[in-house]
């Protein structure tokens, strides 16, 4: 063979071996490229989130100020002692026992939220204040729970079952002010709440004011899966009555006002099903003469030993409404008025003429949300 053909032979096979070696250093260049893509998604998920759907690492936002708030609740409240409520602490099981108090700045809790759709609010009601007691309510706070608040009565209204959109349930209980009538109202009250998917049961009265984003802001300090049996008692010390079923055994127990309004959780609620729902909340009511609120302290406090969580902001007719001070209003959760011969018991606010606003709730709506139409600009 001539030297120009070794030549050709020699250059056609180096040719040959230089594209085997691209081929194979670009084999190798995808192999490592796809080996460090692999390393780095591994090293994020195991350095970088904490294998729990309800931790962040946000360690310079509010959700740490909001965490040592929630933590520093639940010790004030002699909790820390319980195991029971530190297991029902948010996500207890994320929060390291070896971590020193600075390091847990470090990891901080997705707290449960409460929206107003997580409410269901009941309004007792009877025929002979409709017309007296509901247009006010239906003019100013229900405005702002249209979807979530209900009417308890014991009567057919069309004029203001148009009104509430629908939410006007007759319980056919009797329209006296009976304990019997009270506890049976309370007791459909309460079966309606059960069968619906809402986290809290707020029960308020016909000459009840409520202070709707105070409520909702209120009800997020609180987890519904634990048992809170919120309100506020009228008398000064524990009511105690005789127990008939156990040889006249005296029984102490505190209960929530119904006049001023109170909460219940959904885990508490569903805890009084056995003693409460499907009627048995009338004769558990009936066994111990007493009308509904206190038919609820009893089975609460008294019989599944849940204690009342007192709280300052629910205020009933029972109450000197005139001390609750003006720059203290936005505060409150709920207000109401009562007529003591002359006098009227109400909240002591500027606004519309007496005369056409005499429970001063138009005018108190107004103090809280100016933006209202009707309120004077």
């Amino acid at each position: 063979m001539s030297r120009d053909g070794e030549q050709v032979i020699f250059i056609v096979e180096n040719d040959k071996m230089h594209f085997r070696n691209r081929k194979l250093l670009q084999t190798l260049t995808v192999a490592v490229l796809l080996a460090y893509t692999i390393l780095l998604v591994y090293q994020s998920f195991s350095t970088g989130v904490i294998s729990h759907e309800n931790i962040e690492l946000h360690p310079n936002d509010e959700k740490i100020k909001s965490f040592r708030q929630r933590l520093q609740r639940h010790l004030s409240r002699d909790q820390l002692g319980d195991s029971d409520h530190l297991q029902n602490l948010e996500n207890p099981a994320t929060i390291s026992p070896n971590l020193s108090p600075g390091e847990v700045t470090q990891v901080t809790m997705r707290p449960f939220t409460t929206s107003l759709n997580d409410l269901f609010i009941s309004v007792k009601t009877t025929k002979h204040f409709h017309k007296e007691r509901l247009p006010i309510i239906l003019k100013t706070w229900f405005q702002l729970a249209k979807d979530v608040t209900w009417f308890f009565t014991d009567t057919n209204d069309e004029e203001f079952h148009k009104m509430t959109n629908g939410h006007m349930i007759n319980t056919n209980c009797s329209s006296s002010h009976s304990r019997k009538a009270l506890c049976c109202k309370m007791s459909v009250e309460f079966d309606t709440f059960i069968e619906t998917d809402k986290k809290w049961f707020c029960h308020f009265d016909d000459d009840n004011y409520v202070n709707i984003p105070r409520l909702v802001d209120f009800l997020s300090d609180y987890n519904p899966r634990e048992d809170w049996y919120l309100g506020k008692p009228s008398i000064q010390a524990p009511l105690e009555i005789i127990n008939k079923d156990k040889s006249s055994q005296k029984v102490k127990f505190w209960f929530a006002t119904g006049g001023a309004g109170f909460c219940l959780s959904k885990a508490l609620a569903l805890k009084m099903m056995p003693v409460a729902s499907g009627g048995k909340f009338i004769s558990t009511g009936e066994k111990i003469r007493l009308p509904d609120d206190v038919t609820m302290g009893y089975i609460i406090e008294h019989l599944l030993k849940k204690p009342l969580t007192v709280v300052d902001q629910f205020h009933s007719h029972l109450e000197p409404m005139k001390f609750i001070r003006r720059d203290m209003l936005k505060d409150q959760i709920s207000f109401s008025y009562s007529k003591n011969k002359e006098e009227w018991n109400v909240v002591k606010i500027e606004g519309f003429d007496a005369k056409y606003d005499t429970n001063r709730f138009l005018s108190l709506h107004c103090f809280l949300f100016p933006e209202t139409r009707f309120c004077p600009r």
